[in-house]
């Protein structure tokens, strides 16, 4: 049996600081200049050099405001705040590139998804076929306030909106424009055929909508999706909707049972179990020798800020770990919260205290950090595929721009010369170089009810 091939996104954010917190201070680290556009198209170029499948694009529409109930270490170390639009950046970045994909993120529940379908539309056909959207539901009680809710909505509650959120856009991108709607007959005055194109008429619960799709079908029609939720009501969400979905996981068995759990969601609707890839949050830093990456490792320590991502777990629980004594026990409870489930149930499982949680986010994030050779790298990052039942891993950065040179410089080559990394890119959209069957969501995808009837 030929050796899975192992993907990989980078994993960054349009802002200063994104997971890695405090090292935006290193000399090296040139993360302040993330409001240029110099700043990304080199990145963008970069990552296609080390033949990256997508650059995967994190957003928030609020503020981490749990910690000490305020902003203020949040603005101080940059904590994702300022954070500008990802989806301002993908025009540049793909006139700069041919072949980079690019997963951005955008709130489900608050966009209006009639002009957000138009806008993703618009940016599939511009990058010939290379867009990704990575559907979140938020989790930001400031970020509510700041679009003029109350409060977040109830953690199921969202999904539900999002289930609706997507069958609207479905409508619109697979089903108000036929394949053959699109003549651009310039002798017969015939740009699009009116009898293949058709108003879609959606009356739900949370939206209400009935117009025409304004854009024609760009190469992929629908985006591919992304999705990063591993609740119970998350996993039902991605079973039906998901392409490529992200996890968190401390070590290769945990990645192993969210993996299994997420596979059998999408048997359970019917899909089966290769539909989906499973990509892993990692952070990397390679040396030519061990002791190289060692020293490397210790040097960015002393410019990392362990509180800030105590900041940022605050946020993501819900939960004010300033209040906390050292070795008082943060999840006490068993309850469901309305932030993030996946990190409150690690906490929770491991009975972890504000001091676990400091010692290990000593890089300022708690992503799982390999540190080592090109070949000690490669070996874990198999072991994490076959052992762990993932596909790829969301790279995250750390020292901007070396972190990812020297993962290409060095890691990839390995990685090639033991048949697990491409040496190329294939043709095609980046849904068809992801999965090898072709543009168009693939049946019995939900999507694929909606489609203009000629198009089944």
């Amino acid at each position: 049996m030929p050796k899975k091939e192992i993907r990989l996104n980078a994993f960054s954010m349009n802002s200063i600081g994104h997971i890695n917190h405090g090292l935006w201070t290193h000399p090296r680290d040139r993360s302040t200049e993330y409001n240029t556009i110099g700043y990304w198209t080199k990145f963008a170029q970069t990552l296609e050099r080390g033949l990256f499948d997508s650059i995967f694009m994190a957003d928030i529409l609020g503020v981490y405001d749990v910690y000490g109930g305020s902003t203020d270490l949040v603005l101080r170390e940059s904590v994702q705040l300022p954070v500008n639009d990802p989806m301002m950046l993908v025009s540049a970045m793909a006139a700069s590139t041919q072949h980079l994909g690019f997963g951005i993120t955008v709130n489900a529940n608050a966009e209006p998804p009639y002009l957000f379908a138009r806008r993703m539309s618009t940016l599939d056909q511009l990058t010939n076929g290379r867009m990704g959207w990575n559907i979140v539901t938020g989790y930001l009680d400031s970020a509510a306030r700041a679009i003029g809710q109350t409060a977040m909505g109830a953690h199921d509650d969202r999904y539900d909106q999002a289930d609706e959120a997507l069958e609207l856009l479905y409508k619109l991108w697979e089903g108000s424009w036929a394949d053959d709607a699109v003549r651009a007959d310039k002798h017969g005055r015939v740009y699009a055929d009116p009898a293949r194109v058709r108003s879609i008429n959606h009356q739900g619960k949370f939206y209400q909508s009935q117009g025409y799709h304004l854009s024609e079908p760009s190469p992929q029609r629908s985006p591919v999706l992304y999705q990063a939720g591993s609740s119970e009501r998350g996993r039902a969400f991605a079973a039906r909707h998901a392409e490529c979905i992200f996890i968190s996981a401390t070590d290769r068995a945990a990645a192993q049972r969210t993996s299994r759990l997420l596979r059998a969601e999408a048997v359970k609707a019917g899909r089966a179990p290769d539909d989906i890839k499973i990509f892993v949050g990692i952070s990397v830093i390679p040396g030519l020798t061990d002791k190289d990456a060692r020293d490397k490792h210790v040097d960015y320590c002393r410019y990392a800020s362990p509180e800030a991502g105590l900041a940022h777990f605050s946020a993501g629980s819900g939960i004010d770990l300033s209040r906390f004594a050292m070795d008082d026990p943060i999840i006490k409870d068993s309850g469901k919260g309305n932030a993030i489930q996946s990190g409150i149930q690690t906490a929770r499982e491991r009975g972890w205290t504000k001091r676990h949680l400091l010692e290990s986010l000593s890089l300022g994030g708690r992503y799982p950090t390999f540190i080592g050779t090109a070949s000690h790298i490669a070996d874990e990052l198999e072991a994490w595929i076959d052992e762990g039942e993932i596909d790829g891993f969301n790279l995250t950065r750390t020292v901007v721009p070396e972190c990812y040179d020297d993962f290409i410089d060095l890691v990839i080559p390995e990685l090639q010369s033991r048949g697990r990394y491409k040496t190329g890119y294939q043709e095609g959209t980046l849904r068809s170089r992801l999965f090898g069957k072709g543009d168009r969501l693939a049946e019995p995808h939900a999507a694929s009810v909606f489609r203009f009837p000629a198009d089944h």
